[in-house]
């Protein structure tokens, strides 16, 4: 059993942070049945080298680069999101205004009255995610918001009818935009493009969106990967208000409730990363003989150094787990102290504790175990 750092533990808290994040962005696309494919044949590289199948593991050894080509490829939309999401630059200098609603009424009246006529409609509310990648043939407006509009926009016959309005900054910046599509698999039946439209834009930035079924005349709000049906105009004003306000006036939620709210899929991750941790801990470290750049310090004044030789010694590196870096890829230097050398050659012992080596990586063994230096005394300037 390896002995655990604080370090340690810090490493898997935060990769189980990360890894839980990544899952719950992309849990109901079709992205995470892909990533579930790519560690199935993870997997089965290490079952097949550990049990010796020599061809099998050299073959899918050599789709390593395949495999990345191919996840750039698949996932270039939830890398830039992903990375978006992660960037601090964000929150320094992006995109921070605060979202602002004062008119939830008048949007949910006349949401409500296109839905009694039967007239679809997609309402795009913007939050902090920029949008602009997602909207494609949109036909700017920059319109104040009111009930009479909105109802003008979907009207049938209308030329603008067939798209989603965009409503930023409590103003309508685009209308008959087109929507990226829900790549989910099982959503219902009865979910028509709008629909699918709508969770295809939310499940890709934090937009609220609200979606009404020309069909059936119902009224649907599309946050993250749900999308909710409303009763009543009163109940999407209530959710629009707790949706659209400043950040800073929404009561924010118990500690103890973020922390167990999906608890099965949160320890799921933890319990996985600690495994992977054990797994490469206790894997046997790799030994290497790499060289080594002797370099000095402490030289008395007065004196020079003329010729060491050798100049560069061999060290034998052992790495003490399989998450220790690669010994075969290090620089290493022995610093030696000239402090007590005297003037003409003298011999100094080289010990594998004056080899400087990465954290995970433990030096047993040098050769030669001696360094001879030349040392010659330098004149005064007056």
């Amino acid at each position: 059993m390896p002995q655990i750092r604080l370090q340690d533990i810090l490493d898997i808290l935060i990769m189980s942070i990360l890894l839980y994040q990544l899952y719950s962005w992309f849990r109901r696309s079709r992205a995470i049945q892909v990533l579930a494919g790519l560690g199935m044949v993870i997997a089965f590289f290490f079952v097949t080298r550990e049990a010796g199948l020599q061809m099998t593991s050299w073959v899918l050894q050599q789709l390593e680069t395949v495999m990345i080509v191919l996840v750039v490829v698949v996932f270039q939309n939830e890398i830039r999101q992903a990375l978006y999401r992660f960037s601090l630059l964000r929150e320094l200098v992006g995109n921070n205004h605060q979202p602002r609603c004062t008119s939830p009424a008048t949007i949910a009246e006349a949401v409500f009255s296109l839905a009694a006529e039967r007239t679809g409609a997609i309402i795009v509310f913007q939050r902090q995610d920029q949008l602009d990648e997602h909207l494609l043939h949109g036909v700017t407006l920059d319109a104040r918001i009111s009930a009479p509009l909105l109802r003008n926009l979907f009207h049938d016959g209308s030329p603008l009818h067939d798209g989603a309005v965009l409503i930023r900054d409590e103003r309508i910046v685009m209308a008959a935009c087109l929507l990226p599509l829900s790549e989910r698999i099982g959503l219902p039946q009865h979910y028509g493009t709008r629909h699918r439209a709508a969770l295809g834009l939310a499940e890709r930035t934090d937009a609220v969106v609200v979606v009404v079924s020309e069909e059936r005349g119902e009224v649907s709000l599309a946050l993250d990967d749900t999308l909710q049906l409303l009763p009543d105009a009163a109940a999407l004003q209530e959710r629009l208000e707790a949706l659209l306000l400043p950040e800073q006036t929404q009561p924010r939620l118990p500690l103890a409730r973020r922390l167990f709210h999906n608890l099965l899929p949160k320890c799921a991750t933890l319990l996985g990363v600690t495994a992977l941790w054990l797994l490469l801990a206790t894997r046997p470290g790799e030994v290497a003989i790499v060289p080594a750049a002797l370099t000095f310090h402490g030289l008395p004044e007065g004196m020079a150094l003329v010729r060491a030789y050798p100049e560069e010694i061999t060290v034998r590196l052992r790495s003490t787990s399989g998450l220790a870096p690669s010994p075969r890829q290090q620089d290493l230097t022995a610093d030696l102290d000239l402090s007590a050398v005297e003037e003409g050659q003298n011999t100094l012992r080289i010990t594998p504790s004056l080899v400087r080596a990465p954290a995970g990586l433990a030096v047993i063994g040098v050769e030669p175990t001696s360094v001879k230096i030349t040392i010659r005394s330098v004149p005064h300037k007056k």
